[in-house]
């Protein structure tokens, strides 16, 4: 077997599947482009049948990537397949990635198909996807609760009609680690053809063991992808972090013996860019990324790191990425040098006239913000990443009081097309009034299920705050993200920014692998 791991982000599919989650073309390309910087192998860029938008997104990728091989997902049909096949034309490596349920709940509960229909299928599948690219990989969905006998059965056949990797999910997060790579070890020895796959894991996190599962499928079974996303990002409980297995991998290579291609020094960025981008906020104590990951508060444990590091800390903040990099604001902060920052944290422009434009944004806060980081950068972008034909929504002016005693009153001015609103509303509080004062002109009817606030940077009150919204209307579950050293501000933002993608018609279909 080989010593190389392959690393196989999900976070533009899997992870987009997080209700609220979705992206818009441009953001997943923004984080397709970090992911290439942080040079994974494979890049699963969506799901090409899905919705155009999907489409478009996929087809936007694999042009725009050239290191990293740029996958879609497909299910066992024809149709599937030549769409996905459509999208990736102009990808420098491209994969073909389809699946269909194998375990006896999934083929009878939701495909209604006997075992032999699904063989056949699976066959068919593989055999047109052969005739369309070299590189194809097949996952029975819910591979772990399949009968392993027939699930062989399968895996030999989609083998000999050209599957490449074949992909093992823990669809429901149901896998123990021992038993999950003892799993995948005795499939493989079942299998007479499975020296010619790469075998591959990909772990949901239900019972929070996705990354040691996905480790156990790597090290007893002998497994040599990984399918994971940035922050373990996903649908339910999330799927296995990518981040804390490339760390653990590298880490421990004494243990592993396995080698990964990835740049951990683009790790951190990684995580605050899919974060930024879809509202999730990354919890203090996660691994790796999150912002206590290197704190140390005992005083017994700051006594030792101060005279050696390696007696409390296993890796070194600066090597995932963490650093203390700002641009000095004010007259010294030059254009080119905003320029140069931002291709640094892999945020690229369309056109001139939008770096001279978030350059203005730039320099306003810069008036308000005595130092600007790399997280209010990448926020200030987020931001204004809506481009104009999609934004339905925009705030114009807000003005506020609150006092002591007194019901906090609001006035809002935001923009609903080319109308201009004015409205006013008191609350239990300043953001409780702003929002309500912008509901009573619009008239959702949208259920908010989610309203958090955390500081960008860390360590100032002067730090901007990121304020996520999450409503739902409709049987749609949406984010909205808004930046702003005024919380309030932030808060308006950030709703209507929800409102602006409920507004969206975009319809998905829903997969998994």
């Amino acid at each position: 077997m080989s010593d190389q791991l392959i690393i196989f982000d999900t976070t533009l599919r899997d992870g987009e599947q997080s209700p609220g989650a979705s992206m818009t073309k441009d953001e997943k390309l923004r984080i397709a482009r970090q992911l290439e910087r942080l040079k994974v192998d494979v890049i699963e860029a969506g799901f090409a049948a899905a919705s155009h938008g999907d489409f478009e997104a996929v087809k936007a990728i694999a042009d725009a990537i050239r290191d990293s091989t740029v996958c879609s997902l497909a299910r066992a049909n024809d149709r599937d397949i030549a769409r996905a096949a459509e999208a990736l034309k102009g990808a420098a490596r491209s994969r073909i990635h389809t699946f269909i349920a194998t375990s006896e709940l999934h083929m009878e509960k939701k495909l209604r198909m006997t075992r032999e229909q699904v063989l056949e299928q699976a066959i068919q599948a593989v055999r047109f996807a052969r005739n369309l690219t070299d590189d194809i990989e097949f996952s029975p969905e819910d591979g772990y609760r399949s009968d392993p006998e027939f699930l062989a059965r399968v895996v030999e056949a989609v083998i000999r009609e050209g599957a490449r990797t074949i992909n093992i999910p823990d669809t429901v997060g149901y896998a123990i680690p021992e038993l999950y790579g003892q799993f995948i070890k005795t499939l493989r020895e079942r299998v007479p053809n499975s020296d010619q796959a790469i075998w591959s894991v990909h772990c949901h996190n239900d019972l929070g063991m996705a990354v040691a599962n996905s480790l156990a499928g790597v090290k007893i079974g002998g497994a040599r992808q990984v399918e994971c996303t940035i922050n373990g990002l996903g649908e339910r409980a999330g799927n296995c972090s990518l981040e804390e297995v490339v760390m653990a991998v590298k880490t421990r290579r004494d243990y592993f013996g396995l080698d990964v291609r990835v740049d951990p020094s683009q790790i951190v960025a990684a995580s605050r860019m899919v974060s930024q981008t879809t509202g999730f906020v990354i919890q203090p104590n996660k691994a790796v990324v999150g912002a206590n990951a290197f704190a140390h508060a005992s005083g017994i444990h700051q006594d030792g790191v101060l005279k050696a590091r390696d007696t409390y800390e296993i890796m070194r903040a600066e090597d995932v990425g963490w650093s203390a990099n700002k641009i000095v604001l004010g007259k010294l902060s030059g254009r080119n040098a905003f320029k140069q920052r931002l291709q640094e944290l892999g945020v690229e422009l369309a056109s001139e006239a939008e770096i001279n434009a978030a350059f203005v944004r730039f320099k306003d806060l810069a008036d308000r913000k005595a130092e600007i980081f790399d997280e209010d950068i990448i926020a200030l972008v987020m931001d204004e990443s809506v481009t104009q034909d999609q934004e339905h929504y925009r705030l114009v002016a807000l003005a506020q009081r609150s006092e002591t005693g007194e019901r906090p009153q609001a006035q809002v001015v935001f923009a609903a097309g080319e109308t201009e609103y004015r409205t006013e509303s008191d609350g239990n509080g300043p953001v409780d009034a702003v929002l309500k004062a912008i509901e009573s002109k619009v008239g959702s009817g949208a259920e908010m299920l989610l309203y958090s606030v955390s500081a960008i940077t860390s360590g100032s009150t002067e730090s901007q705050g990121e304020v996520t919204v999450r409503l739902q209307h409709a049987g749609r579950v949406v984010n909205g993200v808004g930046a702003d050293p005024d919380i309030v501000v932030a808060s308006a933002k950030a709703y209507l920014s929800a409102l602006n993608k409920l507004q969206s018609k975009t319809e998905r279909v829903a997969a998994q692998g």
